[in-house]
């Protein structure tokens, strides 16, 4: 079976022209369009929520999938390469108009998956790089990063119940009774005692 796929992002785009590059590019490689998928709908919304993920699904070895441009079929290139790696294993091939790629179970196919593979590695790895070198200029102008090292929170299980461990405590009410009433182990209201206080 020969598959068409056209996607558009909202209702105000045309899939018109499209359908329009993939007429003209199946009749110049002489591709019969057995079945046409289209869809509204943004490429961020999960695979499997869309025709395109159950066409993947429905595909199988020898049938051929064409598509206007890569972006049509995933949100970013990782998924793409998911997408791409799936049909070589299933056999299928994938014509690209814009890119021109033609991707099949065979080795020129897998060499361009590689190189996109890697590209993908080393953008992750770049990212990761940028946010390092940016926390560590951060530090090094003296920005506190995270909460500061020995501060508490400033917020914790007892905050708000300052007034009643006051008058518990003014009753002579044990730190582990204290704990029983408001359902926290005896430590944390000693803690909370020693750390707060300033506050009663």
């Amino acid at each position: 079976m020969n598959y068409a796929y056209i996607r558009v992002s909202t209702e105000r785009q045309s899939v018109e022209n499209q359908r329009f590059e993939i007429t003209n590019f199946s009749s110049a490689k002489n591709i019969q369009i057995d079945k046409w998928i289209e869809e509204t709908i943004s490429s961020v919304e999960r695979l499997d929520q869309r025709k395109f993920g159950k066409l993947l699904n429905k595909m199988k070895k020898g049938d051929q999938l064409i598509v206007t441009e890569l972006s049509r079929m995933g949100r970013n290139l990782m998924q793409i390469m998911k997408i791409l790696h799936d049909c070589m294993e299933k056999e299928i091939m994938v014509y690209t108009i814009k890119e021109n790629y033609e991707l099949g179970n065979n080795i020129n196919s897998k060499v361009l998956a590689f190189a996109f593979g890697l590209s993908a590695e080393i953008e992750r790895n770049l990212i990761s790089q940028r946010t390092k070198e940016a926390l560590a200029r951060k530090k090094a102008e003296g920005v506190i990063l995270g909460r500061p090292k020995g501060r508490k929170s400033a917020k914790t299980k007892l905050t708000g119940q300052e007034k009643k461990i006051q008058e518990l405590l003014g009753k002579k009410v044990s730190h582990s009774a204290i704990g029983r009433i408001l359902g926290v182990h005896r430590l944390t209201v000693s803690r909370f005692v020693k750390y707060k206080m300033d506050n009663f």
